[in-house]
């Protein structure tokens, strides 16, 4: 019990829950916005990553720096995605009554793509950088410098989308589209408009997540599914379109995620997602933290 309470493993879940909000974000965004499902999210993930290690490697520059980057990139990268891609599926009255299943596979298929590029331009070896992993004591623990940066931009970035879907009228306009899509072009928000920023800054967000990952694990072209994988469960947990319920269902899935392991063993560990994961569709449908629905 002594050790469960130790340091080490609160740092532990503080910044897989920051990565997990992170990548869960940007997922929840384009799922909310247009039922998109997809599951290139992680690649633009690894991307990022890919992108901090060769920033580091080749001009030293560090990937705190290197994430703005990645914003930008990553970003346009999103935006052209949509308007080559994705635009067409959601103007046909014949594809959009099967969004998911459509979506699914065309972003299937950019995912395949861009984890075969990366493979074939760098080969499949996993590749890592030291940056600030001078030991750091807190107390009666220590923790490495690297894992207290991604501990700070992540929490400080995810608070930072939360207030700016709270307070700015772009951010109000996207929720909007989350929450009700139908009223909110009756009320003159340009859906396209959007929907196209609201693509580009979920695949932004996942190429700045990348980064970070990159400072404490070792990037790969087959690294990003897992993450989209635990996005999407984050998303389940708190709730499609609750910003604040996603960072607490990503606080769920990180607890579980650590302490789990610490009272069972590492090969629990997809066990013990999952398994939660299950019991929370069957017990609330809707997510802990989303709103249930009321028939009328």
């Amino acid at each position: 019990m002594a050790d469960l309470l130790s340091g080490q493993l609160l740092i532990a879940a503080l910044v897989l829950a920051g990565i997990y909000g992170l990548v869960a974000l940007g997922l929840n965004l384009i799922y909310g916005t247009m039922r998109l499902l997809n599951v290139a999210h992680g690649e633009i993930l690894m991307l990022g990553g890919y992108l901090a290690y060769w920033c580091f490697t080749l001009t030293g520059v560090g990937p705190v720096w290197s994430m703005f980057l990645a914003l930008v990139l990553a970003g346009a990268f999103g935006a052209a995605v949509y308007r080559t891609l994705c635009r067409r599926v959601l103007r046909s009255a014949r594809l959009i009554e099967q969004i998911e299943a459509n979506s699914l596979l065309v972003l299937f298929g950019v995912s395949i793509i861009l984890q075969n590029a990366i493979a074939l331009s760098f080969t499949a070896t996993a590749r890592a950088y030291p940056y600030l992993d001078d030991i750091v004591r807190i107390g009666a623990f220590q923790v490495t410098a690297d894992r207290l940066v991604v501990l700070g931009i992540g929490l400080a970035l995810c608070f930072a989308a939360i207030l700016f879907f709270r307070l700015s009228s772009t951010g109000l306009a996207i929720r909007a589209l989350i929450e009700q899509p139908d009223a909110a072009h009756l009320v003159g928000v340009d859906v396209e408009r959007m929907r196209t920023i609201a693509f580009a800054l979920g695949f932004a967000i996942a190429g700045v997540a990348g980064c970070l990952i990159s400072m404490i694990e070792q990037v790969s072209p087959f690294m990003g599914f897992p993450f989209t994988i635990a996005a999407f469960i984050v998303i389940i947990l708190g709730g499609l379109g609750n910003i604040a319920g996603g960072l607490a269902g990503a606080a769920v899935l990180a607890a579980i995620e650590v302490y789990g392991v610490a009272l069972t063993s590492a090969s629990m560990r997809s066990i013990l997602i999952y398994g939660v994961f299950i019991a929370i569709l069957v017990w609330r449908p809707q997510g802990l933290f989303g709103r249930r629905s009321v028939v009328r």
